[in-house]
């Protein structure tokens, strides 16, 4: 494994389509999802040379907190279905890292398990439309011991993931021969991620959508509750923000206006996100935006910003135009499903390879060093 692309084509083998396509996919004609990757290609790299780049370090602060690297693990929802524990190693592989790992509020495995695994890793919640849920919701959650929390704001309704139905993923997954099938034909994720995780944890359930157990992963009846959530607004987050007294962070914003309504509500940062192309078909991509909310923010909010992130250069290009961390999602999944814990820790330790390699070869000593000056930009 060279490269984080190497762990989708591995994870494309191993998994069930349903699963492989739930991971995947975005929504409707993928657009979003293309676009995400296509943004980087309108950016070059203007090197220095002569530049003693020898005590270069990747090192990076961030909500006050000193990471190993300038990314981390962004919220993926139903790991634990595609790697054996997926949320739990994922977990474990940041905090053998030194690197923030967000669990998502659709995740399998209970958020105090995976906060004695790693203490430091964020929780991202969708909160449900209900004040009275809400903060039952951020009661458990820190109590849990979590001390930063992510609102994903971009779900007002789910998006429409046609490929999920095409490729017959649903949730709950509805019992069926093709599914049956799916399973026989992949026997080692059979074996060792859905019968293993039946015999040592029974059943998995939606754990941590809500403040009380959601539906089980598996069922022919039971339906998720995903709450309304189409008419929360800022009067909400102001309740999240009395209640939550950690750093907390907004994720999903694409609209500088509304980083800047984001900032004055009292977050401690933004995360620029697509959803990595899953909500709205023809959503612009984060990248696209990133130096107009960075203006609007100045330099020295923390911007965050995930989705379509492969290479340590496109690393290295969102720091350029201004964002302070990076968060990457599908390889991770991608590695624990292959390989476990050691191909998180496998697939970190490439990105982080990559960063530090560029970082010597475009001229800067560390992720705060490289900026606009560093780039070239293509005429649109």
């Amino acid at each position: 494994m060279l490269s984080l692309d190497d762990f989708e084509h591995a994870a494309r083998r191993f998994l069930p389509a349903p699963i492989f396509a739930y991971v995947s996919g975005g929504c409707e004609t993928n657009r979003s999802l293309r676009a995400n990757r296509s943004a980087f290609e309108g950016f070059a790299w203007v090197p220095r040379i002569l530049t003693d780049t020898s005590a270069r370090t990747l090192a990076t602060p961030l909500l006050g907190r000193q990471y190993a690297a300038p990314f981390g693990i962004a919220p993926m929802g139903i790991s634990a279905l595609s790697a054996y524990r997926g949320d739990l190693v994922q977990a474990q592989a940041a905090a053998a890292a030194n690197v923030p790992m967000i669990l998502s509020g659709t995740s399998l495995i209970p958020m105090e398990e995976i906060a004695r695994a790693n203490p430091g890793a964020w929780f991202q919640a969708y909160v449900p439309g209900e004040p009275e849920r809400i903060l039952k919701l951020l009661d458990r959650v820190e109590r849990a011991g979590f001390g930063t929390l992510v609102v994903t704001v971009d779900t007002p309704v789910s998006g429409n993931r046609e490929n999920n139905i095409r490729a017959g993923f649903s949730t709950p997954l509805r019992p069926s021969l093709r599914l049956a099938l799916d399973g026989i034909t992949h026997p080692g994720w059979l074996c060792g991620t859905a019968l293993r995780t039946l015999l040592t944890q029974g059943m998995p359930h939606f754990e941590n959508s809500q403040a009380t157990r959601g539906a089980p992963i598996l069922s022919s009846s039971v339906m998720r509750d995903f709450g309304a959530r189409d008419h929360l607004n800022w009067e909400h987050f102001a309740l999240i923000r009395r209640r939550w007294k950690g750093p907390l962070v907004v994720k999903g914003i694409l609209d500088p206006r509304d980083a800047l309504q984001a900032s004055e509500h009292g977050a401690d940062g933004v995360i620029l996100s697509n959803h990595g192309g899953r909500q709205l078909d023809g959503a612009v991509s984060p990248m696209q935006v990133l130096p107009a909310v960075v203006e609007a923010l100045g330099k020295d909010y923390p911007v965050m910003i995930d989705s379509g992130f492969r290479r340590g250069n496109d690393v290295l290009l969102a720091l350029a135009l201004g964002a302070r961390f990076v968060f990457v999602g599908r390889p991770f999944n991608y590695a624990g499903a292959v390989a476990g814990q050691a191909g998180v820790e496998h697939a970190i330790g490439i990105l982080a390879s990559e960063i530090m390699r560029n970082m010597a070869l475009i001229g800067v000593q560390s992720p705060a060093g490289v900026s606009r000056r560093n780039l070239f930009e293509s005429a649109a």
